[in-house]
Parts: structure tokens; C-alpha cells; sequence
């Protein structure tokens, strides 16, 4: 009796947990945007897939959305969805990066195999998790949107869903 009692209690706070989560996430009025702690975005030189050297220097020009997140992280996979859409459908207009949180290659290029947006994002690996604390990151996932002149415009704490981005990318174009 006591371990069911325990159970249910578990499942009680698991399930609270969820609905206060699910309308925080919900809410429009519950939107969180960091301040803009640094008017430049971080540098970075970090490697994609493949082994190549990437940094923000090559992005010299233009705009760009810079997205920390982790495949532990469950609001991260309809977001890298979303993001891929967007990536599609802003083409050349913008650059949507991938930073992953310290995680190995083979856990994130297994996650965006899985979901099948590998090729649809530039996808970076961050082993010590630098650019995540140079943007004062604390949520997951965090995004920032920087414009042609390398100014961060905004700042998302949390999820987004496609018509959000779509919306933060038209403010840094």
C-alpha cells in the first residue's frame, strides 16, 4: 500500500508539473525574452558534422539564428523541426545555426538523422559548452537572433513554434 501511495504521488507531481509547463508554454502573455546582455553575438570556432572548423566569421553579413539545445531536451524536437522549415523557407535571407550542448557527435548526429533534418541546418558541436554560457544561457532551449551587422536583436528563453520564428526572423532582416 505504501508503494502504491508513493507511485501515485509521483504521478501526481509529474502530471501537475506538466499541465503548469504545458500553460506556460501555451500562453502568448507567458512569452520570455532575455534582456540583451551583449550588443555583439559571441564569437565561436566550433566543428560541424563533418570534422570542418566553423566560425562567426563566416557568417560575416548576415543575419543569423543561433539556437543552443540538447537532445535531451524534450521542447528541442519539433523546435529543430520548426527551425528547418523556416531555414527553407528564408533560404538565403538567413542562417539558422544548431549549437549542441556537450554532447557527442554520434548523440546529436543521431538525433537529427532520426528526425531527418541533418542536411536542412547547419549543425555545430560544442564539447564545452561555451557559446551556451556566453549568451548567459539558464533554459533550454535558448535562442538568439542577430542581424546583418552581427547585433543581437533578441533573445528567446525557451520553446518556440514556427510562426514565432518566422516572426523573430522578419525583425533581423
Amino acid at each position: 500500500m505504501k508503494k502504491f501511495l508513493i507511485l501515485a504521488g509521483i504521478i501526481i507531481v509529474i502530471a501537475i508539473s506538466w499541465l503548469i509547463i504545458s500553460k506556460i508554454n501555451s500562453s502568448p502573455q507567458e512569452e520570455v525574452s532575455a534582456p540583451v546582455a551583449s550588443a555583439e553575438v559571441p564569437d565561436f570556432v566550433l566543428q560541424d558534422y563533418s570534422g570542418q572548423t566553423v566560425t562567426r566569421a563566416d557568417f560575416s553579413g548576415r543575419p543569423m539564428v543561433i539556437n543552443s539545445w540538447a537532445a535531451w531536451c524534450p521542447f528541442c524536437r519539433e523546435e529543430l523541426s520548426d527551425f528547418a522549415a523556416a531555414q527553407k523557407e528564408f533560404s538565403d535571407q538567413v542562417v539558422i545555426i544548431a549549437i549542441n550542448r556537450a554532447e557527442s557527435l554520434e548523440t546529436t548526429k543521431g538525433y537529427t538523422d532520426e528526425q531527418g533534418i541533418s542536411d536542412k541546418l547547419i549543425f555545430l558541436l560544442d564539447p564545452t559548452d561555451s557559446f551556451y554560457q556566453s549568451i548567459g544561457g539558464f533554459s533550454m532551449p535558448e535562442t538568439i537572433f542577430v542581424d546583418k551587422n552581427g547585433n543581437i536583436v533578441d533573445h528567446k528563453r525557451g520553446p518556440m513554434e514556427l510562426d514565432e520564428i518566422r516572426s523573430r526572423i522578419k525583425k533581423i532582416l
